[in-house]
């Protein structure tokens, strides 16, 4: 029986990164895109009360963001799905602070609390924020990526991956001369944000990015970050629901409210 596909992203449906995506994954499975109709980069899990649909030659274009794409898809248009996969993103998402603002990892997200397993995948584009604007993107730029989620489609479901795992964090290198190797990582928790007011404007900084321009970053072996500015396929096996922990402090504070 073929795997029902579920295929989304944040950079639109009819982006270069999607298009290869989802013909690379046709030949694995039964791939229906229900993806937004234009570019919803960062908008996280925003949802929408309504949401108007297109047909499009490759399944639905949607008037939403990536979240509303797959409850749109889980619940109505492609019931049953045996996996999400969202993506090729345009650049890069790394870090535990990247993960919540990712439309291609809300999509992900969203489709784990559905429980149903997700894979979301990135391009890293080398040279910092200057290089990534004049990138001239082509099919082959997500060459490695195309091959990293092909091969996790194909395999993780029978292998138990997501037995342990809600969804995967999938980052690529750009191709190089050789095939990348993959690794298995954690979201980096360096978090280096800052911001500058000009006037009555406040600029945003994330210094992360001029580092990682630099080839200069202060992230670990191990560390998703680390793994792609060294030219490995980067893999975070995660898990979605936020986890509590007992505080004794905490329970001190309640008992004594009134």
């Amino acid at each position: 029986m073929s795997m029902e596909i579920l295929l989304t992203n944040d950079d639109g449906i009819d982006s270069t990164g999607f298009r290869v995506l989802y013909d690379a994954l046709s030949a694995v499975g039964s791939v229906t895109a229900v993806a937004p109709k234009e570019d919803q980069s960062a908008v996280g899990r925003k949802m929408s009360r309504e949401v108007r649909i297109h047909n499009h030659e490759l399944g639905y274009a949607i008037e939403g963001t990536p979240a509303d794409c797959v409850v749109a898809g889980v619940q109505s248009l492609t019931p049953d799905p045996d996996l999400v996969v969202a993506g090729i993103n345009r650049g890069a998402n790394l870090g535990e602070y990247v993960l919540g603002r990712s439309g291609t990892v809300s999509a992900a997200v969203e489709a784990a609390f559905f429980g149903i397993p997700a894979i979301a995948v990135s391009l890293y584009i080398p040279g910092g924020w200057k290089a990534f604007k004049k990138h001239q993107e082509t099919g082959d730029s997500y060459r490695e990526a195309v091959r990293a989620t092909e091969y996790l489609t194909t395999h993780a479901l029978n292998a138990g991956v997501f037995d342990h795992a809600d969804y995967l964090n999938v980052n690529a290198p750009m191709p190089g001369e050789e095939p990348a190797d993959m690794e298995i990582t954690r979201p980096s928790h360096v978090y280096q944000m800052d911001a500058e007011q000009n006037g009555e404007t406040v600029t945003l900084h994330d210094r992360i990015w001029e580092k990682m321009a630099a080839g200069d970053i202060p992230d670990p072996r191990g560390s998703d970050r680390r793994a792609v500015v060294d030219g490995r396929i980067s893999v975070s096996p995660l898990t979605a629901p936020h986890t509590t922990e007992h505080h004794e402090a905490l329970d001190a504070l309640a008992e004594t409210y009134l």
